[in-house]
């Protein structure tokens, strides 16, 4: 009878624990990272007898978690780049939104500045085209500077999000390193797997997954480490490392992801790929950072070219043309790592021969070096870095001064800053110079058939481009200027004189005489004006083929490219995490109809079991009687 007993009590036991684990996956069927678990049942071992071996009954030898470490790892790699995607869509579709909205976007303040121009062209001697023209002028500044403004505060944004998600990297890595301090002691204890703390563990993994892109290293006695960048360890076992965020070396308001090793501080930027953080490095050194730049490079050559032909042309008070536009020199910012006294300043000298890159200027205690500051390229220098003589290198003049210590850098931004260095230089209307300086006049005694064609200026800087100049032909292929020389004379090629430069076709006579003189009183010409009308279309970037208003216009391509894209990957990215949280949900998840059966099983069951000790004690107290009488 102590057999038939003892077999019923373990099946109970067996079954009430069966019964407990079921509540336990009915109870947690909704709870976000909870894997289904099953008690695992076996037959106790038998009891030798003379006619065989007489069952013992049946044991929990435990309860089993049920879980696909291979579907995890997928699900964990698949939001990580769900996150980044997430991220860059977000941040993307801000600046995309921004350059090509009309309401927002710098295209039509660039058509309204030069339509104004081209009202003006038409009649240059309208005051009141010309305060329009300035007006115009100043809105287009005012957009692009808001558009600057904008940008800046997406970058802000980046900095704020970089520090929120290393504040979330770190409280996620100290929880996890507490999971694996309870598993391993829990594990250690009772050496069955602590299941509810091993879901905890995972859903913390994943959810420091969405923040970056991480690796693990399962241990021995159940601890995970974790590890990101280009190896360092984030948790190993109960310890938890931190990140940090610190200004970058050669801007401290630029937030840089650091990995905090005792005492020093390890960059991380170029190593952290994946998730929130991961899409936050990416946008900001893919689309944010060029599109500044682009956005200055425009501003650039639109204000270089426009004030270069704005200095060519004669205003109408016979006064050369000055700058239309004012404008701040390239950026440059040493290094936070500097010890010695030396200075640096570049200003833009061909505006064709920007390449929209950033560079590094060392000094390695005899010579400066140039480099590329993303590639690391070296990039050629002419010159001595002199004020006579600057170093030059790909549009720009770069003069060095002080005392540098060997090691010392520098980075330059040729165009980043610009926007907010750009202003309208002139506020007097009849300043805006239209007209062309100097004209050219035919004698009135010619008896040739030669013709002299309009002056254009090819050196606004020649003092003597206003004096007058008087052309004499000794004989039909020599003339002389101002009485001087003997020069020789081919039909249409071109003659420069102080500065103009001009062409007679024909033939003339000996003794025929051309004038080229100021042109003063020229209110009514526009000379100047069509060229700086045509400023709008013609190739100032990328060697002299891209115009400025082609220049934005590939920004908004790109970016808007850029973005589509990033759509388009994040909503198959979705896809892809959807079917795997699916099918993990199907292999690990709680079905409540097969709990609600399982729990119907099991209660059944411990139900028959308790029959069996009820007759247990039937048959027990009849052999009492049975000895009593």
């Amino acid at each position: 009878m102590a057999d038939l007993l003892s077999t019923s009590v373990t099946g109970m036991l067996a079954f009430q624990r069966g019964l407990d684990v079921t509540s336990h996956n009915i109870a947690n069927a909704n709870t976000p990272g909870y894997s289904r678990q099953v008690a695992e049942l076996s037959t106790r071992s038998g009891q030798g007898t003379g006619n065989g071996f007489v069952g013992g009954g049946v044991e929990v030898t435990t309860i089993r978690r049920v879980y696909d470490q291979l579907m995890a790892t997928q699900l964990q790699n698949a939001s990580t780049s769900r996150a980044r995607l997430d991220m860059l869509d977000s941040l993307a579709s801000q600046v995309d939104g921004l350059l090509a909205s009309p309401d927002t976007g710098l295209s039509p303040a660039l058509q309204r500045f030069f339509d104004a121009v081209q009202d003006v062209v038409n009649d240059p001697a309208s005051l009141s085209a010309r305060q329009v023209m300035l007006g115009e002028a100043d809105g287009f500044v005012q957009r692009l500077k808001g558009i600057d403004t904008r940008l800046r505060d997406i970058e802000a944004e980046v900095n704020g999000r970089l520090r929120e998600a290393a504040a979330d990297v770190n409280r996620l890595s100290r929880s996890i390193a507490e999971a694996n301090d309870q598993i391993v002691l829990a594990q250690g204890r009772t050496g069955q797997p602590p299941n509810d703390l091993l879901d905890r563990r995972d859903l913390l993994i994943r959810e420091l997954a969405a923040q970056l892109s991480i690796s693990t290293v399962h241990q021995d006695d159940g601890a995970i480490n974790v590890f990101v960048g280009s190896g360092q360890a984030l948790v190993i076992g109960a310890e938890a490392r931190s990140l940090g965020v610190g200004g970058s070396e050669f801007d401290q308001a630029r937030a840089e992801i650091v990995y905090r090793s005792g005492s020093a501080d390890i960059p991380l930027d170029t190593g952290l790929t994946g998730g929130a953080i991961g899409g936050l490095l990416e946008f900001r050194a893919g689309l944010l950072d060029p599109a500044r730049q682009a956005l200055g490079e425009t501003a650039q050559a639109l204000a270089a070219e426009f004030n270069r032909q704005h200095a060519s042309g004669m205003d109408l008070r016979g006064a050369l043309g000055g700058d239309f536009f004012s404008s701040s020199a390239p950026t440059v910012r040493p290094s936070s790592n500097n010890s010695g006294t030396g200075t640096v300043t570049a200003s833009l000298g061909d505006v064709a021969a920007l390449t929209g890159a950033d560079y590094v200027l060392r000094y390695d205690g005899a010579n400066y070096s140039l480099r590329d500051a993303d590639s690391g390229q070296a990039v050629v220098m002419t010159g001595t870095g002199t004020a006579l003589d600057p170093f030059v290198a790909n549009g720009l003049n770069i003069v060095v001064g002080g005392a540098p210590a060997a090691g010392d850098e520098v980075k330059i931004l040729p165009s980043r800053d610009a926007p907010a260095g750009l202003g309208v230089a002139i506020t007097d209307v009849q300043a805006i110079a239209m007209a062309a300086p100097t004209r050219t006049l035919e004698g009135t005694s010619n008896i040739g058939n030669a013709t002299i064609g309009p002056s254009t200026v090819v050196d606004a800087a020649d003092p003597n481009l206003l004096a007058t100049s008087l052309i004499e032909f000794t004989g039909p292929n020599t003339y002389s200027v101002n009485g001087a020389g003997a020069f020789a004379y081919v039909s249409g090629d071109p003659i420069v004189i102080n500065g103009s430069e001009f062409t007679i076709t024909g033939a003339p006579e000996s003794g025929d005489r051309f004038t080229i003189e100021a042109n003063t009183g020229g209110s009514g010409d526009n000379r100047n004006g069509l060229l700086l009308a045509d400023i709008q279309t013609r190739g100032i970037l990328d060697g002299g083929t891209v115009g400025v208003g082609e220049n934005y216009g590939r920004l908004i391509a790109d970016v808007g490219g850029t973005s589509s894209q990033i759509q388009a990957s994040l909503s198959a990215q979705d896809v892809v995490v959807q079917n795997l949280e699916d099918r993990l949900a199907a292999k690990t998840g709680v079905n409540l109809d097969e709990e609600a059966a399982r729990l119907i099983r099991f209660q059944q069951a411990y139900q028959a079991v308790a029959q069996v000790v009820a007759v247990t004690s039937t048959l027990f107290d009849t052999l009492i009687d049975a000895v009593r009488r």
